[in-house]
């Protein structure tokens, strides 16, 4: 079904877990990230875009012919920012901050090989015990939680569950705009997949496309949103 293949499309904006070797239904809980320079490109693009209709505009009028020339070394000078934020910052910048993460992780909790021990070998309620008692620690209170949502809403049919202690997690405290956007992503997935409740579904990619629009893999959300109105409303509503 079309809704389906668009949900599981998001899958493409997930980055690699923490841990390698998660056990089976925990790839939900890997991490979401937000564009961080995409206002920066936003900006660059458009002070380029108006300085080339200023200089067509010169040209035009042949107040200044090489004013085209201008706008070739803008754009020029566009691409070449553009390529270093895009693969060679961007890039950096996450290393920087999965490998952080991971120490701090390891340092603090010893990871979480332990738990997914408890699960591949079936344990599943003592595993999200376990993340339970780990999501005490501040600082793994996300990735924690969004471990044991995954247990809970499919392993052991917990769903409901599920989905409140990660609206709770939300609602809590405020979160960081990358774990917000990875929260949204498996409350996403629990209603479409496991509560079968498209309604929410929409509510929450909409939140999520209004409040990170330039996102990475947006465009993603949106059609995804606008497959289940699709399949839900008839396609008429599609493209509303």
């Amino acid at each position: 079904m079309p809704c389906r293949d668009a949900i599981r499309n998001l899958e493409g904006l997930k980055l690699a877990s923490s841990n390698r070797d998660s056990a089976p239904g925990l790839d939900r809980a890997d991490r979401w990230t937000e564009e961080p320079f995409g206002l920066v490109r936003l900006v660059i693009g458009t002070i380029a875009l108006v300085w080339t209709l200023i200089a067509v505009a010169l040209a035009t009028t042949g107040a200044d012919p090489r004013a085209l020339q201008l706008v070739v070394a803008l754009w020029a000078i566009y691409g070449l920012i553009v390529g270093f934020l895009s693969g060679v910052l961007e890039p950096v910048i996450d290393g920087l901050f999965r490998v952080a993460s991971n120490v701090g992780i390891v340092r603090v909790g010893g990871g979480y090989s332990a738990i997914e021990t408890l699960a591949a070998r079936g344990h599943l309620q003592a595993a999200a015990d376990a993340y339970a008692e780990r999501a005490r620690n501040k600082s793994q209170r996300v990735d924690a939680t969004l471990r044991r949502a995954a247990l809970l809403s499919r392993p052991l049919n917990q769903a409901e569950t599920a989905a409140i202690e990660l609206d709770n997690l939300r609602m809590g405290s405020p979160l960081r705009p990358r774990d917000d956007f990875r929260v949204g992503l498996a409350l996403v997935e629990i209603y479409e997949n496991d509560l079968k409740d498209p309604g929410r579904a929409m509510t929450e990619l909409r939140r999520l496309i209004d409040r990170y629009p330039t996102a990475q893999g947006a465009r993603r959300l949106r059609v995804a949103l606008s497959s289940l109105k699709s399949e839900r409303f008839g396609g008429g509503t599609a493209g509303s």
